[in-house]
């Protein structure tokens, strides 16, 4: 999955008003950015298998670190923790760690047989396999975001045109990056792994998004303490 796990992050927005979307959309797709860095260093594996799975080609062989179900709640701790340290927020500390562990569950309808409950190989393997099917692929991945969008539209006002066009040129990126993804594979494993941290980049870029634009509860909060005089 990858732009469900956007969908979420826009969706949290509501449940944690005070916290950036960069770190909400961090938390979301931790799994996924860390895991191109543990290719990179040979910790985790991936294959290049042509139609292996319909839309992506990819053989996921052992990657236990960064897409197993107890390292997910382990990392779902961790970045919860260091949130609150930081910001002594309970309530945004709870949500960015759930929505690390979100990412492992969004994962499973789409995977193959290939995420592991723990490291190690006595684990058994999870995943429904929808990721077969281009068409299902596409709904459930669009459905989501739409979602999670109309969530953080409802959500938050734009203060600028930054916080409303800057929104939808990250909307329309994200979308295009998903569609392009179901195009010809990586010529190897380094290249996809390289490629894959290109993710990172939209962290930056929905905490700038972000920034120009309010949570709705705010705004009223504000107009309440001092309405208008016409």
């Amino acid at each position: 999955m990858f732009l469900g796990h956007y969908g979420v992050a826009f969706a949290a927005k509501r449940l944690a008003p005070r916290t950036s979307l960069g770190a909400l959309s961090f938390a979301a797709q931790f799994l996924d950015e860390l895991w191109p860095i543990l290719l990179l260093l040979g910790i985790e594996q991936v294959r290049i298998v042509p139609r292996f799975t319909s839309p992506n080609g990819l053989k996921f062989v052992y990657y236990p670190f960064s897409h197993s179900l107890l390292m997910a709640i382990v990392w779902g701790i961790v970045i919860g923790a260091i949130y609150f340290l930081i910001a002594r927020n309970r309530r945004s500390a709870a949500v960015l760690g759930l929505l690390v562990l979100s990412h492992w569950f969004l994962d499973v309808p789409m995977h193959l047989r290939d995420l592991p409950l723990w490291p190690g190989p006595s684990s058994p393997l999870v995943g429904w396999g929808w990721w077969n099917s281009i068409a299902v692929t596409t709904i459930v991945e669009l459905t989501i975001f739409a979602a999670g969008i109309s969530v953080y539209a409802r959500s938050t006002r734009a203060r600028d045109r930054i916080g409303s066009w800057g929104l939808w040129a990250y909307v329309i990126v994200l979308a295009g990056l998903f569609f392009a993804s179901n195009g010809p594979p990586p010529p190897s494993e380094r290249a996809l792994a390289w490629t894959a941290l290109a993710i990172w980049l939209f962290v930056p870029w929905a905490w700038w998004v972000d920034k120009h634009r309010s949570p709705i509860a705010q705004i009223d909060a504000r107009t309440a303490q001092y309405p208008s005089t016409l």
